[in-house]
């Protein structure tokens, strides 16, 4: 199937992740590198988290009164994020949609800042480029992108593919309009019943250059 006629597949693999219980990476709560982003000013509005799953950062920066768009290309997870948002009373808004192809005409807006946990390193070299040149257009210049990744420093092979940061710094190019501002380790909070150490991950801040659209 052609990568551009995959959508449906790809949202019912991720619904099918959800329907079969809460998966490792739906642990109730923001992760904590999202949560010390936030306290230190580091996120500002409007921010998409792209890749929201059940919506917790979403939720965590509508508590702060931050503007926020939560997008996921599973309908199961939107659902879910929805329910919380109406249960908590949160001005938090959410949609379904495929992240390789947002675009600023698709969406009809831009964000100050994108946030990625965990999604850029599900995909594959070709939908790997056609993620980061769908974030382009909706990240306001001098905007920011704040994404967190399985590193190379995670042993095994179980889980999604491992990041390096020359992966990394080759995928947001300065010659695509992308300026990676710093990139360090971190680990990602999982269900503590899935491993028994938190995978090692790079969290990297990465810059939309002023001289793109």
């Amino acid at each position: 199937m052609p990568p551009h006629d995959d959508t449906a597949a790809m949202g019912a693999n991720w619904d099918q992740a959800y329907a079969e219980g809460r998966p490792p990476w739906d642990i109730g709560q923001p992760q904590p590198v999202f949560v010390r982003l936030a306290d230190a000013g580091e996120i500002t509005a409007p921010v998409l988290d792209a890749g929201c799953g059940t919506g917790e950062h979403c939720l965590m920066l509508a508590e702060r009164g931050i503007e926020v768009l939560g997008l996921d290309v599973s309908a199961v997870a939107i659902a879910r994020a929805r329910e919380k948002a109406r249960e908590r009373g949160l001005a938090a808004e959410f949609g379904v949609a495929d992240l390789r192809t947002l675009g600023a005409d698709a969406l009809g807006r831009r964000f100050a800042t994108i946030l990625d946990s965990g999604v850029f390193h599900t995909f594959d070299d070709t939908d790997r480029s056609r993620y980061v040149a769908s974030l382009g257009p909706v990240l306001e210049p001098d905007g920011v992108l704040h994404l967190l990744c399985f590193s190379e420093l995670t042993p095994g092979g179980f889980g999604p593919r491992r990041v390096t940061q020359a992966e990394l710094r080759a995928a947001f190019a300065q010659d695509a309009g992308w300026m990676v501002e710093r990139i360090e380790p971190a680990r990602f909070a999982v269900a503590e019943d899935f491993v028994r150490d938190s995978p090692h991950a790079w969290l990297a801040r990465i810059e939309r250059m002023p001289n793109e659209g």
